[in-house]
């Protein structure tokens, strides 16, 4: 694991668009398929990452909470699944359907996507507004494994928050952090 953080996509930025596999429906899901009336988090994440199993459970939260009000969650894991198999889709699906993810959890096997989107680490957070312009793209929040800063989505919240309320989002962003994405 080599800690890495977001590259942090330049705001305003359109979201690139995909079509990839969903591994809790076997369905395939695009860009537009994915938005949310309001705005949509693309969240980049993996099964095996310590940084992404220390907020799994705060994701699906915050899916839950801010779904009912316009804003759509879509997570995609781009590892490289033969080097790391316990980020195979029948394991990221095992892991959302244990977890009841309440969003796609797609799985990007040629790596285009997570490039596209310039991510660089899991967990690497991304949310587009209405139009599919980069309004965030940062942390979670300020919690790591090991600093005692509890788990609480305070970053994303905020922003999520201030669109729900037609408020520009603070564009002082801090970029998140963990592993690597596992490239081919």
């Amino acid at each position: 694991m080599a800690l890495t953080s977001s590259n942090m996509l330049a705001l305003g930025t359109p979201a690139p668009d995909f079509k990839l596999l969903d591994t809790i429906t076997g369905k395939f899901y695009s860009l537009k398929d994915s938005q949310g009336s309001k705005a949509t988090v693309i969240m980049f994440i993996c099964n095996h990452c310590p940084y992404v199993k220390h907020v799994i459970h705060e994701l699906v939260c915050l899916a839950k909470d801010y779904q009912a009000k316009g804003i759509a969650f879509v997570a995609i894991s781009a590892n490289d699944a033969i080097a790391y198999p316990e980020d195979a889709p029948e394991k990221m699906t095992q892991l959302a359907k244990q977890l009841g993810f309440s969003f796609p959890y797609l799985y990007d096997e040629t790596q285009k996507t997570a490039k596209a989107y310039q991510a660089t680490c899991t967990p690497d957070f991304f949310v587009f507004d209405e139009n599919f312009l980069c309004v965030y793209r940062g942390q979670l929040d300020g919690s790591r494994p090991g600093n005692k800063i509890s788990v609480t989505g305070t970053d994303i919240r905020s922003a999520l928050d201030n669109i729900l309320q037609d408020k520009p989002v603070n564009p002082q962003q801090i970029p998140s952090m963990g592993c690597n994405i596992k490239w081919k």
